[in-house]
């Protein structure tokens, strides 16, 4: 599938499909934009990430987070469990000036530390060197990226789809700029091309905005392509640089390397380029709220000045914090330990995906994302907000696709997007919980594939009437009481127990799973009575008996397994 296709909305009503979906319909009531009346008041809803999360509480994930796997929330683990990794700071000693008020663009001392960073990674050698002038500190990214919006002179802004879904919201809080979408093709990779940033500079775009490395798709723009788009835009148009993912790096065999834009800057006053990026990503400290913008000095200033109205500042004791940090030797070292570890653990995803069936086109080499194709799902949850919900069900937390079509000026209809058939997934977490989520994720899967009827909601209330239980043998006999007029869900959490002597079967009723309930496999029943994990009861013995036949079956490509 090519952006190139895009066709804008025509619809005048939402469609079967989308009718026939709660979480379609819930998506459309809280973004104007995606109404079939497009562009009339447009709501400030959550962004794509928040959004999500605050579907999952629904489902009980404030509650027990722990049990869940949060594959959505763009944040690597935080602990200091990577080998080789430097210990974070557990306390901090809080200094008498840290008490005041600091500088809306950060302490002096830190934008030191940072300017000696990228003069030694990536300026060795080369005559212009940053300076703290040239360093602004801001409390995280997005308030970066809202103080660069605030600083644009009247201009086109190019932006590509898809991209890191706050863009939206920066995209359209701003009057001093037009946001013009520029869609790459899912062919080539969604690789960002010298041409196309001279197509786009040829149409008047004097301001370009892109992540790199590329969020969602774990793509990176590296040199010699990345020095061709510099060149281009050089005395044309100012580039703002995304790189917080640029430490997470797998394209020079995991040797440290931060990919980045300063490698190619020829005058650091003169170059119109604009660098964030800070302690939230490869630093693993996203609580801490620190982050940084490099460029010339004039532009500096700038940014730095309009804190005093847009945030205040950067917390003072976490700048001071972060200074001895950013010494360029243990910097690399990190940045070794750090592209190592994420990369076996990309590799584990992609391969449990494999296994499930999932095909990839292209193998992401960077960030710690995967932008994951569902088409070849059946209908029922071959888009990303069906497979979300799906998703939800299994305790599992992903990114519909749509939230990266940024769409600031909501003209376009949620079934044209080109990434409604994706959802994005992270594994930024810990393994255990990559584990959890890919086991969800196949069960979903695997239920859609191996058991035609799974897509009709099971109404009935089945009472069982005895149950035998020996060391060969397990019998289920039911009868059917009762027919429901409501869909049975999984947050119901409905049981019926039956008992015989001492022994106790749980039959589940929810229609999310496939041979009874997950949330049930790990239960242990009081007194040491037993668990059953059977189907719904009425087709429970069936389901036992050909589970091995379609466990044997690759789910999407519908062959079998290769054994042995």
């Amino acid at each position: 599938m090519s952006f190139s296709g895009r066709r804008f909305s025509t619809n005048k009503a939402p469609g079967s499909a989308e009718l026939n979906s709660q979480i379609h319909r819930q998506f459309r009531d809280a973004h104007e934009g995606h109404r079939p009346h497009a562009g009339l008041d447009p709501s400030r809803a959550s962004t794509g990430v928040v959004w999500c999360t605050e579907r999952a509480n629904e489902y009980g994930f404030s509650d027990d987070p722990d049990s869940w796997a949060n594959l959505g929330q763009g944040a690597p683990e935080a602990d200091d469990d990577i080998p080789g990794s430097f210990k974070r700071p557990k306390q901090l000693d809080i200094s008498v000036n840290a008490r005041e008020y600091g500088p809306t663009a950060g302490i002096k001392s830190l934008r030191v530390a940072i300017a000696n960073l990228y003069n030694a990674h990536h300026r060795k050698g080369k005559a212009s060197q940053y300076s703290w002038e040239n360093v602004a500190v801001v409390p995280g990214g997005r308030a970066g990226l809202i103080r660069i919006a605030a600083v644009l002179n009247n201009a086109y802004l190019g932006f590509f789809i898809p991209d890191y879904t706050a863009y939206n919201e920066m995209l359209s809080l701003f009057r001093n700029f037009a946001a013009i979408p520029s869609p790459l093709s899912e062919e080539d990779g969604y690789h960002i091309h010298p041409d196309k940033i001279a197509e786009e500079i040829s149409r008047g775009t004097s301001v370009i905005l892109t992540s790199n490395p590329r969020n969602p798709t774990g793509q990176v723009v590296a040199n010699p392509r990345l020095a061709e788009i510099q060149d281009i835009c050089r005395d044309r148009a100012t580039l703002i640089m995304d790189e917080f993912y640029g430490g997470y790096n797998y394209t020079s065999n995991c040797d440290g390397k931060t990919v980045s834009a300063a490698d190619n800057i020829e005058d650091v006053d003169e170059d119109d380029v604009l660098i964030i990026d800070g302690l939230t990503k490869r630093f693993r400290l996203p609580g801490w709220r620190v982050a940084w913008i490099l460029g010339p000095k004039e532009f500096i200033k700038a940014i730095g000045s309009c804190g005093s109205y847009l945030d205040g500042g950067t917390n003072v004791p976490f700048q001071e914090a972060a200074i001895p940090m950013l010494d360029p030797d243990l910097v690399l070292n990190e940045m070794k330990a750090l592209q190592t570890h994420f990369k076996a653990k990309r590799d584990y995803v992609l391969g449990r995906l494999k296994e499930i069936g999932f095909k990839f086109k292209h193998v992401p080499d960077s960030t710690f994302y995967i932008w994951l194709d569902l088409s070849g799902l059946p209908a029922e949850i071959n888009d990303g907000l069906n497979f979300f919900q799906k998703c939800l069900q299994q305790k599992v937390i992903v990114v519909p696709g749509i939230f990266f079509d940024l769409n600031p000026a909501k003209r376009r209809d949620l079934f044209d997007s080109p990434c409604h058939h994706f959802v994005r997934l992270s594994y930024g977490p810990k393994m255990a919980h990559l584990e959890r989520g890919l086991d969800g994720i196949e069960r979903i899967v695997k239920r859609y594939f191996n058991d035609p009827s799974a897509s009709r909601i099971v109404r009935n209330v089945l009472t069982v009437h005895a149950v035998t239980l020996s060391q060969t043998s397990r019998a289920v006999r039911t009868t059917q009481s009762t027919k429901m007029s409501s869909p049975m869900v999984r947050e119901d959490k409905q049981r019926i127990q039956a008992s015989q002597v001492s022994h106790t079967w749980w039959i589940c009723l929810c229609d999310e799973c496939m041979y009874g309930c997950t949330d049930t496999e790990g239960e242990k029943v009081k007194n040491g009575q037993d668990t059953g994990k059977g189907s719904f009861a009425a087709r429970a013995q069936s389901a036992v008996d050909s589970r091995e036949n379609k466990e044997n079956v690759d789910p999407l490509s519908r062959t079998p397994r290769k054994t042995g």
